[in-house]
């Protein structure tokens, strides 16, 4: 597995992590396991067993996507003659929706506060089956960095495994750090919100023009055949 494909996983998860939505949730998740644990040493532990179940989510649905696309003679003869092709293409559209230039018709399926709340009462276990319930609440910029980023890369390299693990660990790092803020009793949470979703709003451009970049080698070099 070349290392700028690693690199790239870590990249879009921590963009996933970061974007309004998913961040939005993994605070909620925050409050909701911190304010049914007594004992703050046991937070960041809370904080480590939702990003275990957030990245066992994304392993089980790149090993079902990726196992099924290969595995199947059909579907593998047809990626082997045109995965360069199809990444181009994928890959300007994923930069069209990280750019606002184009927007997913995705019903964003939504998490009731009484289940969150009833996983949450079952103390630091709870933490794993919530932190997997959240992360299939995927959001069009989730969606599209995942199934239209992250997907392509996993199928290309035939990485059902490590690809969606790295990622997985990539939406895990500002969701560890706020978990460490409750467990420290910091009340520096909405103010560092703010903070990264500004930052956010500038990275996930940067990393639009990437991909569209990107995406237009691809087509010019495997669909027009010009370079």
């Amino acid at each position: 597995m070349e290392g700028i494909f690693l690199v790239t996983a870590v990249w879009l998860g921590i963009l996933t992590s970061v974007s309004p939505c998913p961040l939005a949730t993994n605070i909620a998740a925050v409050s909701f396991i911190s304010r049914s644990i007594t004992k703050r040493n046991t937070v960041f532990l809370s904080g480590v067993l939702y990003t275990v179940g957030r990245s066992l989510t994304y392993i089980v649905l790149g090993i079902l996507i990726v196992k099924t696309l290969i595995d199947v003679p059909i579907l593998s003869d047809f990626l082997q003659r045109y995965v360069n092709k199809i990444l181009g293409i994928v890959l300007i559209l994923v930069g069209m929706v990280l750019l606002d230039l184009l927007r997913i018709p995705l019903s964003i399926p939504s998490v009731s506060e009484d289940v969150a709340q009833k996983l949450a009462e079952k103390g630091t276990f709870g933490s794993l089956p919530l932190g997997m319930l959240f992360a299939l609440a995927f959001c069009p910029v989730s969606a599209a960095l995942f199934f239209g980023g992250l997907i392509p890369i996993a199928i290309k390299t035939r990485s059902g495994i490590g690809l969606p693990l790295i990622y997985g660990i990539g939406t895990a790092l500002p969701v560890l750090l706020f978990a460490f803020l409750v467990a420290a009793g910091t009340g520096y949470i909405n103010n560092l919100y703010n903070r990264i979703t500004k930052i956010e709003f500038y990275t996930k451009k940067a990393t639009g023009l990437i991909f569209i970049l990107v995406g237009i080698y691809y087509a010019l070099a495997y669909i027009f055949e010009l370079i």
